[in-house]
């Protein structure tokens, strides 16, 4: 990287909090947000568990501070609930310059809203509920009510999704395309999703066990997270101190299969190994992995013995899918989140619910809280359906 690119802003809503000060909490206090499904209209609420936000829509914009004409999906105000707190975070409150740009990520966009349509439709004949379900359409909702006006795209690959528009935005600032951008994703809980996962066979009824040995599957939540990133040049203009630096990135792809991760590990094991060697680092250099650690059979395994073989059996790792569910392309925003964290405060959050270490690797899982520690560098893993395999690396400044 010819320049370096520095965090200057978090925001974040997850079922574990409504802003990072009551994510951070949540975190210190081994709080899971994951119960009974309350809010979503399922016919599998009292079968399942999910990291629920308990407000409703009509909550969550109110905590937007703008004001809605029309209805917009729980995705898209999500995202505006985050993007808005990373830029006052940032000190970016009027971003209009066109200098800023926006790479919003999503799996479902509005399907919280597509899923009215065929009923209502049949009432009315109106559209109404199928314009907002392209996952373009919240990303556009997140610009126009933040006030961006520069470059803004979408990145979907599947749960990589919000780690890939981090990688986005750092590119898009090393080629002096723009200054500073907010990254991320957000994504709302559907029966669409809940029921998809759920003819997979991998989800857990209750809260989730990433890493253990007796581990059922994963749960599903909701959210949104969203960093700025900036450029030196732009660091120095606005006289900012930043939060600390993306240092390390990388994206490899296992072409194994549709929906689940090589059992050799080779995706994971590519991903991690690129972002430490394109950009000079060694193993020994991470404090911390945030393992992406979805609880599911197939997926820790497959990280497990990835990480075991780049880096032996120290090294310090933990899961936090089972504070806030598995959610999608949000997860890997609101885990590069928690890595911001870490590094802020010098914590390790706990992989809760571990108890049994599992049969086919040597190494487990951080289960209690750590405090008061130095951490200087923290690799944050994502990892999607089709092979997608994302690892970022962020570094005290």
């Amino acid at each position: 990287m010819s320049d370096k690119i520095y965090i200057t802003g978090v925001g974040i809503i997850s079922s574990i909090g409504k802003n990072v000060d009551e994510n951070y909490f949540s975190l210190l206090r081994g709080k899971s947000g994951i119960g009974k499904i309350d809010l979503l209209s399922t016919v599998h609420k009292n079968e399942f568990v999910a990291g629920e936000i308990k407000y409703t829509n009509p909550e969550l914009e109110r905590l937007t501070e703008i004001p809605f004409n029309s209805p917009d999906s729980r995705t898209a105000l999500l995202g505006i609930i985050a993007a808005k707190q990373a830029l006052s975070n940032a000190g970016l409150n009027n971003p209009v310059d066109g200098k800023t740009g926006l790479i919003s990520a999503t799996t479902v966009g509005g399907m919280d809203r597509s899923e009215l349509f065929y009923h209502h439709y049949l009432k009315s004949e109106k559209l109404t509920n199928a314009i907002g379900h392209p996952c373009g359409d919240s990303t556009n909702m997140i610009a126009k009510a933040t006030g961006i006006t520069g470059y803004s795209t979408t990145v979907s690959t599947a749960c990589s999704s919000s780690a890939n528009a981090i990688i986005t935005g750092a590119r898009l600032i090393s080629n002096k395309i723009l200054d500073s951008v907010v990254v991320g994703g957000t994504d709302a809980l559907s029966k669409f999703t809940l029921n998809g996962f759920n003819s997979l066979m991998i989800l857990d009824r209750d809260i989730c066990k990433p890493f253990d040995n007796n581990r059922k599957g994963l749960n599903l939540g909701e959210g949104a997270a969203y960093l700025v990133l900036e450029s030196e040049q732009s660091l120095s203009r606005r006289n900012m101190e930043p939060l600390c630096e993306l240092s390390g990135y990388a994206n490899r792809n296992d072409v194994y299969h549709q929906t689940a991760s090589s059992p050799d590990g080779r995706g994971a094991f590519a991903a991690m190994s690129e972002a430490l060697q394109k950009f000079g680092l060694k193993t020994s250099d991470i404090n911390y992995i945030n393992a992406h650690g979805t609880g599911t059979e197939n997926n820790d395994l497959s990280e497990g013995i990835a990480i075991e073989r780049l880096f032996g059996k120290k090294i310090i790792f933990s899961s936090t899918k089972a504070f806030t569910g598995h959610t999608l392309g949000a997860a890997g925003a609101i885990e590069a989140a928690f890595s911001v964290l870490t590094i802020q405060h010098g914590f390790i959050p706990p992989n809760l619910n571990f108890h049994e270490k599992m049969e086919d690797l040597n190494i487990v899982p951080q289960s209690e809280l750590i405090s008061n520690i130095k951490i200087s560098r923290v690799l944050s893993n994502s990892f999607g359906f089709g092979g997608n395999n994302s690892s970022l690396i962020f570094s005290k400044v």
